[in-house]
Formats: C-alpha cells, structure tokens, sequence
C-alpha cells in the first residue's frame, strides 16, 4: 500500500484489555506511516479506556456485539455506520470472519489482517498468520504492517493518564489514610480467567508478609474483583486497604505510577503498569508464555514462573489444579520485593 498518503484509515481492534494495549504499538506505526491520516479505532465499550487520550487515535467507535450491535440487524446497523464514515482502508488485528464481512458490507476497498482459511476471500492482500505463539503479541499486530509493506520504527506501548486522575488517586489514598512515608505496593489478584489467578491464600500470606515489613498494601481491581478483595483481606492478620470497584481504568494506571511496587499475575493492570513504566513490578506467570505476553518493557519487571511440566502457553480455561500458580510461593514473590526495595 502507499505510504505517506492522506486516507480515511480504521482499525478494528481485538477485545481484551491486554491485547489493545499490546496494539497501541502498531497504531502509533500506521500514524507514522500516514501522518495527516484520519484514523478510526473500533473497540469493544471496556477496552475503550485504552484508548481514551491517544493522540493517534481521532475517533473510537465503539462495536458492542453483546448488546447494542447484536444479532443481524445491530451488526447491520454498524455497517452503516461505517459505511457513511467511507473509509478507504481497513487494518483487522480480530481475525474473526464477521469482522472482516462487516467492512466488505461498509465498502471499504483496502482490508488488510491475516489471511485464514474462513475469510481469505475478504481480503485485500494475502497476509499469512504467524506460527502459533511464535510472537509476541505486540509484534503479531506489527507484523501485519511490516508484511502489508509499512514501515516500523518502534515497539513502545502507550496508555495515556490525565492530571485529573492522578488527582483523584491522591485523594482516595489520603481518604483512606494511606500514608506517602512507607512503602505503597498495589496487588492486583483478579485476571479474565481463572487459572491465570494466584489463589486468595497466597495472596493473603503475602500480604501479611508485606504489612508486617512495613509496607502498605492496597488492593485493587474491578467492582467483579470486590468480593476477591473481601475474601484475602478475610483470610488476613493484618488489615490491607480494599480499592476495588473504586476506581477505572485510567485511575488504576495513575495508581500504577504512584506505587513503589506492582505485583500481579498477567491481566491488563500488568500491562498498564508496563506501559507507564512503573517503579517496580512483580509478574506471576502460569499457563501463558512470557515470549507472548510478558510485560513489555521488561526492564521494571521480575517476572515469577515455575516448571509443573505443563505446556505453556496452556489454555485450559477449566483446569482443575492450577498447579503453575500454586507452585509460586507468597515467600518467593516477598523476597523478589525485598530485592526490588534494594536495587
């Protein structure tokens, strides 16, 4: 495709937080490519804060298909809705087949995203996937640009914190009696799915362990994660400050960067942290690879993983022992702290 020309570009984007996250990279390279571009972004209604404030972003769309845009007529009407913006190129990182159907019905003559066996047909240029788990997932989406003959010039991650939110962080904080003279580590124990997540007992263990070094611990997560937050803080000796469902995704990044430490398992709040390079992270990794969604940059992170004898990445969403994250002890990620403190 031509470089450097004035179009009317979309991005339609995958779902998870996480995976947005790791696409900012190859959006600010399409803005590279296409400086006085209009650029649209699609995104599912959570994934929006991603990319709330990202300068090379003038419009988000939001495409809801569990409520708004569901069923045949609400998929129809988001083709109208695209159909009017008339745009002239379409980057698909989903690389579902509806997607792609959707933007041929909107008339848009240039789709570009990996070429599958379903919806080969719909695209402009035979792009090949990758070897499964073969990239990292920033450089899967980059990839399409490289093999649609763009230019890449780099790899960082963006999410953008306002004054307001860093603000309103201080506030809840100081509300809470969170003091600025010891240690603040924000732990994060929910994840979009289960064997992702550290059990509660280890949390609470580590927790305690931390209070009594004289750190303040603060809880975060979605209002979902509330009763996750209950359930550690119950199993505890000592009293953490529960933050869940208190704050939204742009507060938690402000959070993030006011934290001496992160410590959490791979999730959006991970990725956000890396994003805003924050002080110190701690990763705990179990089924997923950390050649495929570790925090990037890693120069802040220790990340924690140990060998069960399971193939990672695995993605039994129904394990029964989830014995990868059990195998990390509350000791091992408190010494990793106590070793971040001194570096």
């Amino acid at each position: 495709m031509t470089r450097g020309s004035q179009k009317r570009i979309l991005v339609f984007n995958v779902n998870w937080l996480g995976d947005v996250l790791f696409s900012t990279a190859a959006i600010r390279n399409i803005r590279y490519n296409f400086p006085g571009s209009f650029i649209a972004c699609v995104v599912p209604p959570r994934c929006y804060p991603v990319l709330k404030g990202n300068p090379h972003v003038d419009e988000i769309l939001i495409f809801d298909e569990e409520e708004r845009h569901k069923g045949a007529l609400g998929q129809l009407g988001f083709v109208k809705a695209l159909k009017d913006r008339k745009f002239d190129t379409v980057f698909l990182f989903h690389r579902s087949f509806t997607r792609a159907l959707i933007c041929r019905l909107a008339d848009i003559p240039e789709r570009i995203g990996y070429h599958t066996k379903k919806r080969g047909f719909l695209m402009a240029k035979k792009i090949l996937p990758p070897a499964p788990e073969s990239l990292h997932r920033i450089d899967y989406y980059l990839n399409i640009l490289t093999q649609s003959g763009l230019k890449v010039e780099d790899r960082q991650l963006e999410f953008y914190v306002e004054d307001e939110d860093r603000r309103y962080i201080r506030q809840l904080l100081e509300q809470k009696g969170v003091s600025s003279k010891a240690p603040l580590v924000l732990v994060n124990p929910g994840g979009n799915w289960m064997p992702k997540r550290w059990p509660p007992e280890h949390w609470a263990r580590l927790c305690d362990m931390l209070i009594e070094a004289q750190a303040q611990v603060v809880i975060a997560g979605s209002l979902q994660d509330a009763p996750l937050a209950e359930t550690i803080a119950g199993s505890m000796k000592e009293k953490p400050v529960i933050l869940s469902g208190m704050m939204n995704l742009k507060q938690l990044g402000a959070l993030c960067l006011d934290a001496d430490c992160v410590i959490t398992a791979d999730s959006g709040p991970l990725h956000i942290a890396a994003s805003l390079n924050a002080k110190k992270i701690i990763a705990l990794f179990g089924p997923t690879s950390v050649s495929v969604t570790g925090p990037q940059p890693a120069k802040n992170a220790v990340i924690l993983q140990k060998d069960t004898g399971c193939k990672i990445p695995c993605y039994q969403v129904h394990c029964k022992d989830n014995r990868c994250m059990k195998a990390i002890t509350p000791e091992e990620v408190f010494k990793a702290f106590k070793e971040r403190q001194k570096q």
